[in-house]
């Protein structure tokens, strides 16, 4: 596991005495590029830059942990082209955010910064950094998300107004919170205090520009404690100069670090170099959070929040689902004697109630893990059904007639035809069974070596797959038989080792099955 830059001491107890760790300085190309050769994990913060470039030098990379919420410094796409999964800490820093956005916005309107530099400068001066009161005053809150809404809460004890700007967020959630929302237009006309808390995306850089900022009081204060770029620098420099905007309070910039912008020669700004996150307790928060899901994306297991995964939050009564969604999806594939073209995933009984878009994620997995050679994860599984052309469909119903929960995988292949396998988890240990394949009921524990024989029901069958097996040295773990009315018969074998092709082939032969198929999940 590779530490790019510094973090803190909890961080890395946090991760345990589980892994050997190396370190670096992240932003130094040429000491990255080799340390990250050979490791399953890189834990950074911003500086270090996990591109592309790097990405391709990551042979072995599973795990990219951002210790704090941007992700401006990760290539998600190239992450998540490789199977590579990216977590962040995205609640880590919201309360140090908040009240960094509240002190800016205090500091704005009564001049703390002027008025402490003039000091320290042996000048009293009470009148010229005469501020304004809070009290009363219009605050717009651009953007009601984590952030937005604890800064509404904690300046409504300022007795302000609140006024948001939010397309997502619907008017009776906000009201809950005392906050009317409104459209832009109208919050940049009515606001005393404009605070912004948005995301950067390709919606928002510029949200708030020269034709915004035509549209607000002269004596508005602007404050942008979320994302550079979101607030137009050249535009709000021009409005501040022409007195279109009273004051201004910024800790990010459109290009980081920022050092030489005309906003800071303006008495009227209060700038600071990106000191959002920079508490102690938002930096051991965010290297917990990360080294917590770092153990768990090295151990195999999901992390429903992470960046690039689709999953959704993983409830308690998913979890057993999930390693068999994989399993099933995996013998579903080794069933099939043509291409896939769309996989469905049913999700029946009382796992309908969860959300479970996750065992969609497990099932992919199962099936790409059978056709192809790279590694798969639940992160590029999707991606590596869209590059195929593989349709895929999510369903689920609280009706299960025979079982309490139930995941069923379908198959549909090229030639039309269609393989089903069906499966449930039993008892306190939650033991994964497959319990349907294709139209034959089965009860059958899955195993890591599985064997599948079709063949027309007759006497004397069990007997011969059994010698068989034995003579090559195949213990039987169990078997079960399944006909159906029209005389088909399916054996499924539970075997301690694998069934080699030839010895499948001689068994095939020998039963005239129709179809023989080895399944191997180790």
């Amino acid at each position: 596991m590779l530490i790019a830059e510094e973090l803190s001491p909890a961080t890395v107890e946090a991760l345990g005495p589980d892994f050997e760790i190396v370190t670096c300085d992240g932003a130094d190309r040429a000491a990255l590029l080799p340390a990250i050769a050979d490791v399953d994990a890189i834990l950074v913060r911003s500086a270090t830059q996990v591109d592309a470039e790097a990405l391709a030098a990551a042979k072995r990379l599973k795990v990219v942990a951002r210790a704090g919420v941007g992700l401006d410094n990760v290539d998600i796409k190239a992450a998540t082209q490789a199977g590579v999964m990216v977590v962040n800490a995205p609640t880590s820093n919201i309360v140090s955010a908040a009240e960094l956005a509240v002190a800016l916005l205090l500091a704005s309107a009564r001049n703390l910064v002027p008025a402490s530099s003039a000091l320290a400068r042996g000048e009293w001066k009470r009148s010229k950094y005469t501020g304004v009161e809070v009290a009363d005053k219009v605050v717009g809150v651009v953007g009601l998300g984590r952030i937005g809404v604890l800064v509404a809460q904690r300046l409504s004890a300022f007795g302000v107004r609140l006024i948001a700007y939010d397309p997502y967020v619907q008017p009776a959630r906000a009201a809950q919170l005392g906050v009317r929302m409104v459209s832009l237009d109208d919050l940049l006309a009515e606001s005393d205090f404009i605070t912004v808390h948005l995301p950067k995306t390709a919606e928002t850089i510029g949200l708030i520009g020269d034709a915004e900022l035509h549209k607000v009081k002269p004596t508005v204060h602007v404050i942008n404690a979320a994302r550079g770029g979101i607030v137009d620098e050249e535009a709000l420099y021009q409005a501040l100069v022409d007195g279109r905007v009273a004051g201004a309070g910024l800790d990010v910039y459109a290009k980081e670090p920022c050092t030489d912008s005309p906003l800071f020669s303006l008495e009227q700004v209060v700038g600071l170099p990106h000191l959002g996150a920079s508490t102690d307790e938002a930096q051991e928060k965010a290297g917990i959070a990360v080294a917590r899901s770092v153990r768990l994306a090295l151990s195999g297991e999901l992390v429903p929040d992470a960046v690039n995964v689709q999953g959704g939050q993983l409830d308690e009564a998913i979890k057993p689902m999930l390693p068999l969604a994989e399993q099933l999806g995996s013998i579903a594939c080794t069933l099939a004697d043509a291409a896939v073209v769309r996989i469905d995933v049913e999700a029946l009984g009382e796992i309908a109630e969860h959300d479970v878009r996750v065992l969609e994620l497990s099932a992919l997995k199962g099936v790409f893990q059978m056709l192809v050679h790279d590694p798969v994860s639940f992160v590029n599984a999707p991606v590596l059904a869209e590059q195929r052309g593989v349709e895929v469909a999510l369903t689920s119903d609280r009706t299960s007639e025979d079982h309490r929960s139930l995941v069923r995988v379908i198959l549909t292949l090229t030639d039309g035809s269609k393989v089903s396998v069906a499966g449930t988890v039993a008892g306190t240990r939650n033991i994964g069974k497959v319990v349907e394949v294709d139209d034959f009921d089965v009860d059958v524990p899955v195993s890591e070596h599985m064997a599948f024989l079709r063949y027309s029901d007759r006497p004397g069958i069990v007997g011969i797959v059994g010698r068989l097996l034995g003579e090559g040295n195949v213990n039987i773990g169990g078997m079960q038989v399944s006909r159906d009315a029209d005389g088909h018969a399916l054996i499924v074998l539970t075997v301690d080792s694998a069934v080699a092709p030839e010895q499948l082939e001689q068994i095939v032969a020998e039963i005239g099955a129709s179809s023989g198929k080895a399944v191997d999940l180790a």
